[in-house]
């Protein structure tokens, strides 16, 4: 009986952080028995205390919703070299954009939360987000530093500043006086 517990739970154990894809990052703080309909139920009680929310989910259900470990050291490092990169929007309606980049978030695979926040990012020289970016990006960003602080053991504030850092090597975002001054000779 052991074994299959051992199995149904896949290597999680109590006091461990997991990453929950439609909530992010929580902490597995009990594992309990309950019976549901007759039928005896192993659930993890899984507490999310940024959202002060606590989830039960059954043991054998975690593949399903996939919950996971946190990210390996490298898979962070490739996360944060993601933020480094050009921004990549398609020429689409916002309407469809915004359900893409709601997905990544909603995925739970860092790399894509850190695109939804290379493509979101605002530098000081930018025109302002709308609303729904904002939004967004906010989502995004809080995911992508709640894993970066649980995984290299920081505070959010530095992780925050970790992720605004890399974003900020990479390449130049908006059009530069100079390449507008050029635009407008051509346009005249």
């Amino acid at each position: 009986m052991t074994t299959k517990k051992t199995t149904q739970r896949q290597g999680f154990k109590t006091n461990e952080f997991i990453v929950y894809p439609a909530h992010g990052v929580g902490q597995i703080i009990a594992i309990e028995e309950q019976e549901v309909a007759g039928a005896r139920l192993e659930l993890f009680v899984i507490n999310f205390v940024k959202d002060k929310m606590t989830l039960r989910v059954p043991t054998a259900k975690i593949v399903a919703v996939g919950m996971r470990k946190l990210a390996e050291g490298a898979v962070v490092k490739r996360a944060l070299e993601t933020l480094k990169g050009r921004a990549r929007i398609k020429r689409t309606m916002w309407s469809r954009r915004a359900q893409e980049y709601e997905a990544k978030i909603n995925s739970g695979d860092i790399v894509a939360i850190a695109e939804v926040v290379r493509d979101l990012y605002r530098s000081e020289t930018q025109p302002e987000q709308s609303y729904s970016e904002r939004q967004l990006y906010e989502a995004a960003l809080d995911r992508l530093s709640r894993e970066i602080s649980a995984v290299q053991h920081l505070t959010e504030t530095e992780a925050v500043k970790e992720i605004e850092a890399a974003l900020a090597k990479g390449p130049r975002r908006g059009v530069k006086p100079a390449e507008e001054e050029a635009v407008e000779e051509e346009a005249a």
